[in-house]
């Protein structure tokens, strides 16, 4: 259905192709998965089968990309669009209506279907992706994930016979998740329905694969196999093929069940020991500290000889006190209390639209609450100005493009210390401790979007706000990206920053969060040490977690410490 034959490309302006030597078969009816690392050029590879590479992108593809027979070279996209569906990595750019339902039905418009068709296809469609509630929302007013499930389902309704999908699962919760995935395994195996999807979470998605191709490094040759194959030599795998290299089992397990089943052993070896807390992990990273002025350096030092000796408590870095937010027809919050302290790190977590984002949003000052008080460092947020705000408060959005406006990565880091009156090189070292090798001159739109995330965070630690926030931080981050981020911000929270972050990512709670804040719509359900709110939840346990019950074990790192 879909053949990559010798193809490469290579970007304007580039010295070198971004991949080379693709050169595989995606057969009708199979779900290949694309794996590797940020920036090895896996959107480039999903691009080319959609013609948006190169008709749309620009750059020189050599080579032959056929799909149901049809050269991509001489088809333009909309000669495409009635046979393959694609879905990129930021929906927003997908939409072109206001409404969940007329987004649907758009595709199908386009290509002339009748509308007792287009209607029955919509209310499928509904109800397959759990959309039957938003049907008549406007998309602005959806949360990120919300917002996935609809350019999912805006794909599906024209039946296209091939899906490309780039990371469908990284904003999605637990639950959503599963839902899409169950969906394209029925597409799969009952319609026929090829797929070809690149995804970074691998624990969600390994295991419905039935071929892997692994991009290695930039331009490097692709290497095709089953998933079990592929994962053994794999430079990025999930915590449960983690665990089974630990514990040298062969054949690797690629789910929890076939982990479980040969755990035994391990949890003998495990039984006694002590189980770490998720803090106990070394700090591999350090996140650089700018060298106050001489005219402070004074009462900086008598300001830490004073609470050396101190015994009071430091006060919080955020107080939340019965807070409500009401957007529009939705009540977004209902009496929410949280308090931060500062070292402490959170994770806010729950389905999405349980108000994980307008909470963090509040906390910054862009959303006024409807009733209740929000105080950040002393001071209320949506009344201050922004520039005074910022030595309080920094938050990375989903988006990061929202905060990357100049046309190299070296601006944006002189800009970056030039607003925070940090040194300069501040931001660059965080650049280069959380992206190795990318260089000054690239523009932020032409990396990935795990490096634009990236990116986007230096910027805001550049200012080294005592309260950090980010909204989803993981997505597009490949583990060894992850690995880095969450030294980072450890390295943050032992100097006194306190840290929450929403977040769909179990394995992330559990390898950095201290506490666990879970919501559902717009309350706090669940409240506690990271521990004990995840282990006894089915859908935001960790792998590890599952496999070892019910020791208490949470991330790989722990086990292999407690095995020394």
């Amino acid at each position: 259905m879909i053949r990559f034959e010798d193809v490469s490309v290579t970007y304007d302006g580039a010295a070198e192709p971004t991949v080379r030597g693709v050169d595989f078969e995606v057969p009708e009816g199979e779900l290949v998965l694309l794996v590797g690392p940020s920036g090895v050029g896996k959107s480039t590879v999903l691009g080319a089968v959609s013609g948006l590479v190169p008709h749309f992108t620009g750059g020189t593809l050599r080579g032959r990309v056929t799909v149901a027979g049809r050269d991509t070279r001489t088809h333009q996209p909309r000669e495409l669009a009635d046979v393959v569906g694609t879905v990129g990595q930021d929906p927003l750019s997908h939409f072109v209506t206001d409404t969940v339902e007329d987004e649907l039905a758009y595709g199908m418009e386009s290509l002339g279907l009748a509308p007792d068709v287009m209607r029955r296809r919509v209310e499928e469609t509904l109800d397959l992706l759990g959309l039957a509630d938003l049907r008549d929302r406007p998309i602005a007013t959806l949360s990120g994930g919300q917002q996935q499930r609809v350019a999912i389902g805006s794909v599906l309704t024209p039946h296209p016979r091939v899906l490309v999908l780039d990371e469908p699962t990284s904003a999605l919760d637990p639950a959503a998740a599963e839902e899409v995935l169950a969906v394209l395994q029925r597409l799969v195996h009952d319609l026929g329905t090829t797929v070809l999807m690149a995804e970074h979470r691998l624990e969600r998605v390994v295991q419905y694969a039935d071929q892997v191709a692994l991009l290695p490094g930039p331009g490097a040759t692709p290497v095709l196999g089953t998933p079990a194959e592929v994962m053994a030599v794999s430079p990025v795998y999930p915590p449960v093929v983690d665990l089974g290299r630990l514990a040298g089992w062969a054949p690797l397990p690629l789910t929890v069940r076939d982990a479980r089943r040969r755990a035994s052993g391990l949890r003998e070896q495990l039984t006694g020991r002590d189980e770490p807390t998720p803090t106990a992990v070394p700090i591999p990273v350090r996140a650089p500290v700018p060298r106050p002025a001489a005219s402070s350096r004074w009462r900086l030092r008598k300001k830490r000889e004073v609470a050396a000796t101190s015994t009071t408590p430091p006060p919080p870095v955020a107080e939340v006190r019965s807070l409500a937010v009401r957007r529009a027809r939705v009540q977004a919050l209902r009496h929410v209390d949280l308090t931060v302290t500062p070292g402490e790190t959170i994770a806010l977590m729950g389905r999405n639209g349980a108000g994980k984002s307008t909470l963090l949003n509040t906390l910054v000052g862009l959303v006024e609450p409807t009733t209740g008080t929000v105080r950040v460092g002393g001071a209320d947020p949506h009344r201050t100005p922004p520039r005074d705000l910022v030595r309080h408060v920094g938050l990375v959005p989903q988006e990061p493009r929202d905060l990357l406006y100049a046309d190299t990565v070296a601006a944006e880091c002189v800009a970056a210390d030039r607003d925070a009156e940090a040194t300069p090189g501040t931001c660059r070292a965080l650049v280069s401790g959380l992206l190795p090798g990318v260089t000054d001159d690239i523009h932020p739109r032409d990396l990935s979007e795990g490096q634009r995330l990236a990116l986007a965070l230096a910027v805001i630690l550049t200012a080294r706000p005592p309260l950090l926030l980010l909204d989803e931080p993981t997505r597009g981050l490949d583990y060894a990206a992850k690995a880095r981020l969450v030294g980072v911000l450890r390295g943050l929270a032992a100097e006194g920053h306190a840290i929450v972050l929403a977040t769909h990512d179990v394995e992330l709670a559990a390898e950095l969060a201290h506490r666990v804040v879970l919501l559902a719509d717009g309350e706090v359900i669940a409240d506690g040490p990271t521990a004990e709110v995840v282990v006894s939840s089915p859908s935001y346990a960790p792998q590890v977690t599952k496999i070892l019950a019910p020791q208490r074990w949470l991330t790989v790192t722990q086990v292999r410490q407690a095995l020394r």
